[in-house]
This record gives C-alpha cells, sequence and structure tokens, in this order.
C-alpha cells in the first residue's frame, strides 16, 4: 500500500538546485524523508539506485566507472556514504559535461565523512542541502508559510492543536514514518531508530569504541537538554576522558541527532556566558531517552520546558534549512542570570525569543526580551514570547507573545 506523500517545504529548493548544478547532494538524519522527496519529484526523470543493497554496493565497489557507466545520468544514487570513493570518478562524469545540470542527485545520513569527501570531489559542483525531519507546517499542509518574524506584521491565523494534541505530537516527534502511520507505537518506534542509528551510522565512525557508554551518554545528554553543558561533568558521570565526550558530541551534531546552540557574543560590556546548550533534533528522540510516553507527565514533569524549547527550536531550524538556508540560531545569557533560549540572525538583525511552559501570557514574561532589546539597540528587532496556549496578545513594545502555533 503507497503512503500519502507529505509535501515538503524543501522541495522548490532542490528543484531549483538541480536546475543550476550538475549535483546535488542531500543530507540529513536517517528517516528524514530524503529518499521519498527525491523520488516524488524526481522519480519520472531519474533512474534510482540504491547504495545500501549489498550486492549494489559490491558493483560500485569493484568497478566504480563500469557502475557509473551502467547507470548513466540523470540518475539518483541513495545513501552514497556506503561508496565515497564513487565521488572522484562521479567528479570526471561531471566536468566531462559541466554546462549539463541535474545530471547526478546524491543523499547521505552521515554529513562526518560524506561533507569530507563531497568537499574532497565536487566542490564548486555540487549544492549540499539538508532535509530535516518535518516542521509542523508540513505536518498541517502549511509547508510554506513563512515564520512569525518573516510575515511583516501580518498575524497568522493557524489553528492550535489544543492542549494534549500538542503534547501528543511532541512524544510522536518529527519522522515522517510516524506521520503518515498513525497507529504505530511511538515507543518502540524511536527504541529501534535509536538502535539503528547506533548499529548503522555510530559503530562505522572511528571515534566511537563504546556503543553502550555512547547510548548512555545520549541518555545523560537527553536528560540536560536545554541547559547549559559543562562536558566535564558529563565525562566524569560517565568514566570516560573529556575529549571522548568532545569526540562522541561532534559525532552526534554531525549526524543530525542534536543541535548544538551556542551563545550569541556582542560587545555591550557584559560578562556574558560561554558555555553552548545542546538539543535533541526531533523532540520525540528527547521523550523516548528520557522515558517519557504520557503528554501529562510530559508536560508537568521536570522535562517539560526543555521538551517544549526543543519543539520550538526544531520549528525555527527545520523551517529556516527548509527553505535552503543555514539557521544562525544562538542564545544570550549575562553572568548576572539574565537570559533569552534563542536569538535568531536574520538579514534584518536579531530575533529575540523567549519560550515559556505557562499557556497564560503576562507581562513580565517579556523582561528578559526587553533587557536584550536594550542592550543590542542596533540589532533587535521585535521579539516573541512562545507558549503552549491559545492566545496572541502584546507584552509591551517590541515584545508579543504567540501560541507555538503561530510560531
Amino acid at each position: 500500500m503507497n503512503q500519502p506523500y507529505i509535501r515538503r517545504s524543501l522541495e522548490p529548493v532542490v528543484e531549483q538546485a538541480a536546475r543550476e548544478f550538475p549535483a546535488v547532494v542531500l543530507t540529513g538524519p536517517r528517516q528524514s524523508g530524503k529518499t521519498t522527496l527525491l523520488q516524488h519529484v524526481f522519480g519520472q526523470q531519474y533512474h534510482y539506485v540504491s547504495l545500501d543493497l549489498p550486492d549494489v554496493h559490491a558493483a560500485a565497489v569493484a568497478d566504480p566507472r563500469g557502475f557509473l557507466e551502467q547507470y548513466p545520468p540523470p540518475v539518483i544514487f541513495d545513501e552514497v556514504q556506503h561508496a565515497p570513493h564513487l565521488l572522484p570518478y562521479i567528479k570526471a562524469k561531471v566536468d566531462a559535461h559541466r554546462n549539463r545540470r541535474g545530471q547526478y542527485l546524491l543523499t547521505g545520513s552521515q554529513n562526518l565523512l560524506l561533507a569530507e569527501k563531497v568537499t574532497e570531489s565536487l566542490a564548486g559542483r555540487a549544492a549540499m542541502l539538508r532535509l530535516l525531519p518535518l516542521s509542523r507546517r508540513e505536518t498541517e499542509g502549511s509547508e510554506w508559510s513563512p515564520l512569525i518574524w518573516e510575515r511583516q506584521g501580518i498575524s497568522s491565523a493557524e489553528e492550535s492543536r489544543g492542549f494534549g494534541a500538542l503534547w501528543q505530537s511532541f512524544i510522536r516527534g518529527g519522522y515522517p514514518e510516524l506521520a503518515v502511520q498513525s497507529d504505530r507505537d511511538v515507543f518502540l518506534w524511536h527504541g529501534s531508530y535509536v538502535q539503528t542509528y547506533l548499529e548503522r551510522d555510530v559503530r562505522t565512525v572511528r571515534q566511537v569504541g563504546d556503543l553502550t557508554q555512547y547510548q548512555n551518554f545520549l541518555r545523560i545528554l537527553a536528560a540536560r537538554s536545554a541547559q547549559l553543558l559543562n562536558l566535564t561533568d558529563v565525562a566524569r558521570d560517565l568514566g570516560v576522558a573529556v575529549n571522548t565526550a568532545k569526540a562522541w558530541l561532534s559525532v552526534l551534531e554531525a549526524t543530525y541527532q542534536v543541535v548544538v546552540v551556542r551563545p550569541y557574543f556582542a560587545n555591550v560590556g557584559k560578562r556574558l556566558v560561554k558555555t553552548p546548550k545542546v538539543y535533541f533534533t526531533d523532540v520525540g528522540t528527547l521523550c523516548y531517552l528520557v522515558g517519557l510516553k504520557d503528554p501529562e507527565h510530559a508536560a508537568a514533569g521536570p522535562m517539560g520546558g526543555a521538551i517544549f524549547e526543543t519543539a520550538v527550536l526544531s520549528e525555527i531550524v527545520r523551517s529556516l534549512t527548509h527553505q535552503g538556508m543555514d539557521p544562525q540560531v544562538y542564545f544570550w545569557r549575562t553572568m548576572a542570570g539574565t537570559e533569552v533560549d534563542f536569538i535568531v540572525e536574520t538579514t534584518a538583525g536579531l530575533v529575540p525569543i523567549e519560550v515559556k511552559l505557562s499557556g497564560t501570557p503576562r507581562p513580565g514574561m517579556a523582561a528578559s526580551v526587553k533587557s536584550f532589546q536594550r542592550d543590542l539597540a542596533d540589532t533587535a528587532m521585535p521579539g516573541y514570547v512562545v507558549h503552549p496556549g491559545e492566545i496572541q496578545l502584546p507584552l509591551g513594545a517590541g515584545v508579543t507573545a504567540i501560541p507555538f502555533a503561530n510560531l
């Protein structure tokens, strides 16, 4: 049975890239929908080859030139991280017909190895794009709806999901398979996903020796999600060297499982915190790793704030990434403890975003955003307090409280 296709915001970006570059490389976490997107958009004109299959992989390794002759462009090579040695031969093919656009569409779920090889072989010849799991916009069929600061003051009339449905959506997360198969056991699916990720993606990376310790590292990071990350403490709790913890964090970042949010620095004469924070790419993965299955427990428990912050960050990062952009998202925190959860750097200026778990906005919630706007008056834009309720209202000059659905 064919699964329903969910339109992705990245579709026009990929189509434009294929019109402008000889090759397009689409990366992103495992199961984010890369193959489905390419087959939906290009399936009629392109041959499809999966390098994940043992016999296909063996043929590509044994005779790369013959393999590329057998599958001439236009062609989609899926999971190309399994055959990185093909890239120099693809480069030679591209160079022989440099003006022919959209010859090769490549996908891969390991940024670490793939980006290095692509940079070596296809620099200037390939567009690099990322596909993350589904944003709320994509799930709800409003995939091209702009973020609130991109709307130029136009209020959105998005319908809020209601408390239970909103938190249930956080526990499910944004992976397309769970979105189209509503009867799937979410906890079982995420458990299988994490295991497959460890076995398939992590085992091949040289910095990871002990998979059990690495899985413990994942769970410790999940428990500290949205907090200032002290890797020395994490390493001590795990009984590993700090450099090992740093290497593992870089593996998680490169395999798209976490987003490291760094502090925003500007020369404003204040002492600012320099430690980063870490968030999981998918809020469903976070809920699984901390053992949460019930929406009420997730909302009311000690992880409620971290889960909601993760959902807000995911929506911002996915919406911008799926426009073909590289999101520049930071947080701002002074030594005195004043903090704004997210600072989004845009061409027009810095958008401060505070995340609050209460569905009843009050003027006091805007205090840290206003402090940021005073300190960075030249670049600060109107700010927002995002909450899980249903009301949108001003909290004073330059700050608006908005429901998550209106972000």
